[in-house]
């Protein structure tokens, strides 16, 4: 018999979470949550490079399931960005050339620039209109995981939101994702 259980692997990992969400500022995440609820009518770009590309691909389509005019960026098929849209840049560093360049050319354009970071000084957050600070902290985990799993939690909490105040919303994504329209 063993006297010392080993903790399972995921246990750790929670606990990181936890950690981070607990320092999540509300009055950040309930302003980006206004400015979804105000502008669902309006046209959102999202964008990331490497796996932050793949988490703005997934918020995407989930705004996209509530009823939310959505694009990524780098696909063939998005439009350009103009005045009146919304421009989500997913950037955990805040610096990445390519990210800089989409959200100077976005806002140039007159985009609004939402930015999702755990670098709130960094010169792309400092450009943000609406800011969603990752709050980082300590981690065991691999490279940027931690913001990765961090940033797609409060988008996906963000979409959970509007779900509560949309009425019949969860058959509504569904007619929506099964093109039963």
């Amino acid at each position: 018999m063993r006297d010392h259980i080993e903790p399972r692997p995921w246990n750790s990992i929670q606990a990181e979470i936890v950690k981070l969400l607990d320092k999540v500022s509300e009055e950040e995440f309930r302003q980006l949550l206004s400015v979804f609820e105000e502008s669902s009518n309006r046209r959102w770009f999202f964008s990331g490079q490497g796996r932050l590309g793949l988490i703005a691909q997934m918020a995407a389509m989930r705004f996209m399931h509530l009823g939310f005019e959505c694009h990524v960026t780098d696909e063939a098929t998005a439009p350009a960005v103009r005045k009146g849209d919304y421009f989500v840049l997913v950037c955990g560093s805040g610096r990445t050339p390519v990210s800089k360049s989409f959200a100077e050319i976005a806002h140039a354009d007159g985009a609004e620039l939402i930015v999702v970071t755990h670098k709130p000084n960094s010169e792309i957050a400092l450009d943000a209109d609406v800011l969603l600070t990752v709050p980082m902290g300590e981690t065991m985990q691999f490279g940027g995981t931690l913001f990765e799993q961090g940033a797609l939690i409060l988008l996906d909490c963000l979409a959970l939101e509007l779900v509560k105040k949309t009425d019949d919303a969860h058959n509504r994504m569904w007619q929506r994702h099964t093109n039963l329209q």
